[in-house]
């Protein structure tokens, strides 16, 4: 059983992953930071991951859930509301169509997208849970791949 302790090691997984295991793990990630965002289509982008099914109609709903969030955000940087932002842009990455990820790492983008959630969290408050954010995104990685 292997661990993954550096983004480096974790880049190195998942660019090993096929184009299904990627938005599997990607998933996950955003299941990791869901509660960031109060919409509950977000959920269904990540059912249609795990079930594999219907990713067009989930891309487009992340897309929606994404563009409200971030018009919601407005001029003062409500921090919550970026937060939300950033976990639709993750759950959107997770079923970004073959043809758009422009050869990247759908699993990658979404794992940014949830650090930055995490990050605006942390803007907001005293604590930095943006390494938090980046552990569990290595122990979840891990054990996908040491089931």
């Amino acid at each position: 059983m292997s661990t993954i302790s550096n983004d480096t090691e974790f880049r190195q997984a998942l660019d090993a992953l096929s184009l299904e295991q990627q938005r599997t793990v990607a998933s996950r990630f955003v299941q990791n930071v869901l509660s960031l965002s109060g919409d509950s289509r977000l959920q269904q982008v990540i059912d249609a991951v795990e079930v594999g099914t219907d990713l067009a109609t989930a891309f487009k709903s992340a897309k929606r859930v994404s563009l409200e969030a971030h018009a919601r955000c407005g001029s003062e940087g409500d921090w919550n509301e970026q937060a939300g932002y950033f976990v639709a842009r993750a759950a959107q990455a997770a079923v970004e169509p073959q043809v758009r990820t422009a050869g990247k790492n759908p699993a990658w983008k979404a794992a940014m997208q949830c650090r930055m959630a995490r990050t605006c969290l942390a803007s907001d408050s005293d604590e930095d849970t943006h390494d938090l954010e980046t552990g569990a995104q290595h122990q979840l990685l891990t054990d996908y791949l040491n089931p």
